[in-house]
């Protein structure tokens, strides 16, 4: 099992998986949209099948983690694709890395805040207006806690 990044002869492979796993390829992130399609990242895969994915984009000299999948929990590939684009970040000379979860993502608030991430702004009731965009957002996130808040975390590298 190695890291793989994504490319032009494998990009049809994670458009499938982030299909199967988000429902669709429009991300909404602080009120504006992404095309998953068309964003970078890197993935573990066993055989054909992809295991774990990472995605972002970049601007500003700052790298967004817009997605974080893993299929095969706690056995180190959410870390390892993490780690994976710190060291992009670093190699491309870029200031932090950011990342946006809903306040429901109480597995998320853990795993980032575990790996050096801090909690940099709350954008309260930003799901209303994503909704507005995206009204397929559930009103009721993981482990029935309302979805409501976008919380956005920092690393500095």
């Amino acid at each position: 099992m190695k890291c793989e990044k994504i490319n032009s002869l494998n990009r049809d492979l994670v458009n499938t998986f982030i299909k199967q796993h988000w429902y669709t390829t429009t991300m909404i992130i602080r009120g504006k949209e992404i095309d998953m399609t068309k964003v970078d990242g890197f993935y573990f895969r066993d055989g054909q099948t992809i295991i774990g994915l990472i995605t972002y984009i970049v601007y500003n000299n700052i790298l967004e983690i817009t997605s974080l999948d893993s299929l095969r929990e706690n056995q180190g590939i959410g870390s390892e694709l993490v780690e994976t684009v710190i060291h992009e970040a670093k190699e491309r000379k870029l200031q932090k890395i950011v990342l946006i979860t809903t306040n429901d993502n109480i597995n998320a608030i853990r795993f980032y805040q575990k790996r050096g991430f801090d909690m940099a702004h709350l954008f309260r009731n930003a799901l209303d207006i994503s909704r507005k965009i995206k009204p397929e957002i559930p009103l009721i996130g993981e482990n029935s806690i309302p979805l409501r808040h976008e919380i956005e975390f920092e690393l500095f590298i």
